[in-house]
């Protein structure tokens, strides 16, 4: 990798980084802008949050919609996905006797969320189980659809999948639970960054996505999408000043998301100098910049998966930034992280996730492919499975 790429962000030299996919990495310049708007903030904390931020947060708002193809009147700042997947599932209104449906591939916040408003609720949590090895996008669409029923009210969808790092047919599978009656609240905690996206061709109900992600903006910068028809019902996680606001000017979606008390707003306003910057990078731009990460996937993968002696586990076109692999069976992690990661980062300066899916001791290796990387780093991560015997199957 040439010195110009790996100059931007502030991580350690020492260590191969081969996990932007669990918390991102921001670059230096980046996080510049973000401490001068902190200290605009103090310099005199009344203009800002009174005077100036409303404006701020729709300007950046403006740039996030014209990346992702949302409607920028239904985007809402929220920290993270987890946080806008609750606010949704806590707004959602259940009875007894519903059903809401998720795939074995989601996050374990979001479904763990999941169950605890359908606990409440006395509603049924359905679980697709989908292959993994996978033959075809298709497989998703099959195993999702088969477990609608006449109960189904919600699905909570992937879009890029965590622990698999699958991009799945969402655009397929949101029309299809639509025609069924079967709202969509898709997980893309992933996907802005790493591929070309476009919420409004996707038609989801619900999207909550990361910029802190494959965007590269600061931690804490995430976004929740509302269809129009359903945002007077999605009620932010904390219920503040917009709640009973008599301004007129603006949505109650918007002036209860925009304010919900005194916090960091500075991650959200940097998310247009994140894209502008990640963009300048590569010659051809963003296309340029998910391409070059997506093709080091593939050779990611191809790698382990030579070193292991398997196929590959899903065809290229479910592969995005991330690559996922499956390992040996392993002993597990009840607590922490597992032993083989802690081995890769103490012994060979990996940092990787080792992951227990679906459930130990079953285990799989994932790695992210960023501008920072290179293919040495993943020949790197191959010879230390050789040496650890963990590569043959």
């Amino acid at each position: 990798m040439s010195a110009a790429l790996r100059h931007p962000w502030s991580l350690d030299p020492t260590i191969r980084f081969l996990n932007h996919g669990s918390f991102g990495a921001c670059p230096k310049p980046v996080l510049a802008v973000q401490q001068r708007l902190r200290e605009q903030m103090e310099r005199e904390p009344v203009r800002f949050f009174l005077r100036e931020l409303e404006g701020l947060l729709d300007d950046a708002r403006r740039a996030l919609a014209d990346f992702i193809g949302a409607d920028a009147e239904g985007l809402a700042f929220v920290p993270n996905v987890t946080s806008g997947v609750n606010a949704v599932l806590r707004s959602f209104p259940l009875v007894a006797g519903d059903e809401l449906l998720v795939s074995d591939h989601a996050y374990n916040a979001c479904r763990t969320a999941l169950d605890f408003v359908a606990a409440a609720a006395g509603a049924r949590v359905v679980v697709a189980r989908i292959p993994f090895p996978i033959r075809s996008p298709a497989d998703v669409v099959e195993a999702m659809m088969a477990c609608v029923g006449p109960r189904t009210r919600l699905a909570l969808v992937e879009h890029v999948t965590s622990p698999t790092g699958l991009v799945f047919p969402i655009a397929r599978l949101v029309r299809e639970l639509d025609a069924r009656g079967v709202e969509t609240l898709v997980d893309g905690a992933h996907a802005a960054g790493m591929v070309a996206l476009d919420v409004q061709a996707i038609a989801p109900t619900y999207y909550a996505g990361n910029c802190h992600k494959w965007l590269c903006a600061p931690k804490g910068a995430g976004f929740l999408y509302v269809r129009r028809d359903r945002q007077q019902q999605v009620r932010p996680l904390a219920i503040s000043h917009g709640a009973n606001s008599p301004r007129t000017d603006r949505s109650r979606f918007r002036l209860e998301f925009d304010w919900s008390g005194t916090d960091d707003p500075t991650a959200y306003l940097c998310i247009p100098d994140a894209i502008r910057f990640m963009a300048s990078l590569m010659p051809g731009g963003w296309p340029d910049v998910m391409g070059r990460n997506r093709a080091l996937a593939l050779e990611a993968r191809t790698i382990l998966c030579a070193g292991r002696g398997i196929p590959a586990p899903c065809p290229d076109e479910m592969i995005g930034s991330l690559a996922t692999v499956p390992l040996p069976d392993g002993l597990g992690a009840p607590i922490g992280l597992d032993p083989l990661q802690n081995v890769l980062f103490d012994r060979f300066a990996i940092e990787v996730p080792v992951m227990a899916w679906p459930h130990a001791p079953k285990r799989l290796i994932r790695v992210s492919c960023q501008l920072y990387n290179e293919r040495a780093d993943y020949e790197a991560l191959a010879g230390a499975l050789r040496e650890l015997d963990v590569a043959t199957p």
